[in-house]
């Protein structure tokens, strides 16, 4: 029996991610990978399986798959509104899926990126090392309706684990360190900035957002003799009319505007999570802060694991409720006689 996933509908810019691809900056080609790194090691817990395995990202909306064979499946990231054939899917968990049976993902309730993970990971061709989908470089291609996604075997058996949703889907405060242009943004354009409420343009995709914001822009005049170089996701270049762009990691590998800030990274599942509209602040934070930032996000992705907790479901939701054994050993008391 073919292990995989039909596509009935899917939203626009659906993509297959993993962990992206490494090693190929120098060549004009970024990381790319899944928006939300963290989204991508929870659905590897819930199904503890590698973290290498590739997802199905969902951008702000899901789809109606079908279930080829048995699968093991788990949702992440953005809460969606999930059923299965009919029946409600608790998000940030893992559940069995039957042959046959139809999954419907519906539109994020918060944040910007769902995530559908199988059992195995989708086992589609490795191009440069990895099965994501690279848009901006023109590596693979969007998802369409009517295509079959293979599954690799599945290894595991772990099901019916939750993990606690976190508050990282309606925007924040971003923490940011001095990027290699910071010091050109004179002492009050950057103090504006940090004290600026900004709004994730609608126009934002994976290789950035724009920001906006009430009054002036944030321009300087040095940043019309800044040269090319190499920049990463989280940086914050500021455009000739002082508008800042948040890059993100399909983002072009080298660029000439000048960059006032850099996000750490931390924080970027919590800015690619932020809604269109949503408001995001800026603060700056010493190496030393960044650097343990680093090593508490580094120790909280190795203990996702053990986070995952057994799902508590609701038993007016189990159609199948019946077919459980609800009451297991035996009863203990004194048997009386009728007559007495």
């Amino acid at each position: 029996m073919t292990r995989a996933l039909t596509v009935h509908r899917i939203a626009p810019g659906a993509t297959v991610q993993d962990q992206g691809r490494a090693g190929y900056r120098a060549f004009g080609v970024s990381r790319g990978g899944a928006a939300d790194p963290l989204a991508l090691a929870e659905g590897a817990a819930l199904l503890g399986q590698s973290t290498e395995c590739a997802a199905l990202e969902l951008p702000g909306s899901g789809g109606v798959f079908e279930a080829t064979a048995p699968l093991r499946i788990a949702l992440t990231g953005a809460p969606m509104r999930a059923m299965l054939d009919g029946a409600p899917l608790v998000w940030n968990a893992s559940h069995t899926v039957h042959s046959g049976a139809r999954i419907e993902v519906g539109g994020a309730s918060a944040g910007s990126y769902g995530y559908l993970h199988v059992g195995g990971g989708f086992d589609l061709p490795k191009q440069l090392g990895s099965r994501s989908a690279h848009l901006a470089a023109g590596i693979g291609r969007a998802v369409q309706a009517g295509e079959v996604l293979p599954v690799a075997e599945d290894r595991g058996s772990a099901v019916g684990l939750s993990l606690p949703q976190d508050a990282r889907f309606d925007g924040g405060v971003l923490r940011v360190i001095e990027s290699f242009q910071t010091a050109v943004f004179d002492a009050r354009t950057r103090e504006r900035f940090t004290e600026t409420a900004f709004s994730r343009d609608a126009r934002a995709n994976r290789m950035g957002m724009r920001l906006n914001s009430d009054g002036e822009g944030f321009a300087t005049s040095a940043g019309l003799n800044i040269l090319s170089e190499s920049i990463l996701p989280g940086d914050i270049q500021v455009t000739g009319d002082g508008t800042p762009y948040l890059l993100l990691w399909e983002s072009q590998t080298t660029g000439g505007y000048p960059r006032i800030a850099t996000v750490i990274p931390a924080d970027l599942p919590r800015a690619v999570q932020t809604p269109a509209g949503g408001v995001l602040r800026f603060r700056f934070v010493s190496r030393t802060e960044a650097l343990e930032a680093e090593r508490k996000r580094r120790d909280h992705l190795r203990a996702l694991p053990k986070l995952c907790a057994p799902l508590v479901r609701d038993p007016s939701q189990i159609r199948d409720l019946l077919s459980y054994q609800l009451i297991s050993g035996v009863t203990a008391g004194d048997v009386r006689d009728e007559k007495e």
